[in-house]
């Protein structure tokens, strides 16, 4: 039987309890039978942004995942050559998983500039496109493509990772803003705080 499996792509610097409520959401509220957390080596997007090394975000991400029903990470990004395009991404995950349906989740902020997306028309044509709410962004759905583009209700949650590496940069409480065992792990390896 084809899974429908979700991909929410991010850079994971550091995971965040916005992007575990928003997994943990998602898993219980969509068609999807998995989702999974793939960890990306560097959005083209967002060049030059100091990325803690691959090992330690996917650690972080998998003690994130370990508590999520139906939800795991993933470290297929990582394997495949650099940059790395979404569309190269779902056609690499196409051909290693050809029985299954992939759904791309991406927020609000993204399908604002999809259109700027290598290959989004082939993004649209042959996956599916699944949108979550960010503040200050209205998520339009042109009628054309109601069957292939969905919109997740789910909460806004006001935390970003650069807000957390910024509180920790400066030494200020983000107890509230990652899991425990994320925050431990942080402090134990000397992420994102000055030497």
């Amino acid at each position: 039987m084809k899974r429908k499996i979700g991909i929410f792509g991010g850079s994971f610097n550091p995971i965040h309890v916005g992007h575990a409520i928003m997994a943990s959401y998602v898993m219980q509220h969509s068609v999807l039978d998995q989702l999974w957390l793939m960890l990306s080596p560097q959005n083209p997007l967002k060049q030059g942004l100091t990325m803690a090394p691959d090992h330690d975000r996917l650690r972080m991400t998998e003690l994130v995942t370990r508590r999520l029903d139906g939800v795991e990470t993933s470290a297929f990004e990582l394997t495949l050559p650099r940059p790395s395009y979404t569309i190269d991404t779902l056609r690499a995950l196409q051909r290693k998983f050809p029985d299954d349906e992939f759904y791309l989740l991406i927020g609000a902020d993204n399908w604002a500039l999809f259109d700027r997306w290598r290959a989004y028309d082939e993004i649209l044509r042959d996956f599916h496109v699944m949108v979550y709410p960010r503040r200050g962004f209205e998520i339009v759905v042109p009628d054309a493509l109601a069957s292939r583009v969905m919109v997740v209700d789910a909460p806004l949650v006001e935390v970003s990772s650069t807000g957390v590496r910024e509180a920790l940069a400066q030494w200020r409480d983000v107890s509230f803003y990652v899991p425990d065992d994320v925050l431990r792990y942080i402090k134990k390896n000397n992420l994102y705080t000055p030497e």
